[in-house]
């Protein structure tokens, strides 16, 4: 059985990371059996969740392992699209991981007081000693990584302003489908699902939340897609209540 190693869940989402929830939907897409277990970033082969373990195989980076099913088990994400659909697909999955990632990153790690309410507690059982060093050095990071995204470099009104460029094109995109691509689910589904779920949280307040919930065919589509993957979990009453 495939194990795969995410954050788990916590910030109002089933899980937090949102390339672990794209695996764990592509796992779930392609009708797998598979455990979780929650990991940190330095067990991973390449310093990142998610990974899976696969018999003997260690395979880390969504993408890798989309293609590790892809391969192994025969499963095509894409099947029903052309091959135009598939490079527009993957054109999105790109801006998504690329852009409008990074404007997620940007409200929960360099918004102070999200960073506070949510990543600032993954420290928290350092040693009081070194604890409050570790989430300043953590943070840090994540700034600067954030600055080399290019979001980074702009004011936080302008940053926000070119992630909702692309959520507008997701939008439109989207339409009245109830999918990105047509009437079936594909693999870049998995990717814009665990995004747009990222920023709609009720856990966290920001003007990127705002401006995603005024495209009311993504909020709707996060809901359905929570609904079809993870019926369990109580999305819609969660963001009601927000």
């Amino acid at each position: 059985m495939i194990t795969l190693y995410g954050f788990g869940a916590g910030f109002g989402l089933p899980e937090i990371s949102p390339f672990a929830t794209k695996t764990e939907v592509q796992l779930k897409m392609a009708g797998l059996a598979y455990s979780k277990q929650k990991a940190t970033p330095p067990s991973s082969p390449k310093g990142q969740l998610p990974y899976i373990d696969d018999e003997t195989e260690t395979i880390a980076d969504s993408t890798f392992i989309r293609a590790h099913i892809e391969g192994k088990y025969g499963f095509d994400f894409d099947a029903p699209l052309s091959l135009q659909a598939r490079a527009q697909a993957w054109a999105f999955e790109r801006m998504i991981e690329h852009h409008v990632y990074w404007a997620l990153v940007g409200a929960r790690w360099v918004d102070t007081e999200n960073f506070a309410k949510g990543p600032s507690h993954f420290f928290d059982a350092v040693p009081e000693h070194q604890r409050e060093r570790m989430r300043e050095d953590a943070q840090f990071r994540v700034a600067e990584n954030y600055l080399l995204s290019g979001l980074g470099r702009h004011a936080p009104d302008e940053d926000v302003d070119l992630a909702a460029r692309s959520l507008f094109a997701l939008s439109v995109q989207l339409g009245d489908k109830p999918y990105l691509m047509g009437d079936t689910p594909c693999g870049t589904d998995a990717t814009a699902f665990g995004a747009l779920a990222g920023i709609l949280t009720p856990y966290f307040a920001s003007p990127l939340r705002e401006r995603t919930e005024q495209f009311e065919n993504l909020t709707a589509y996060v809901d359905r897609m929570m609904l079809q993957y993870y019926p369990e979990f109580a999305w819609v009453s969660l963001r009601e209540a927000a």
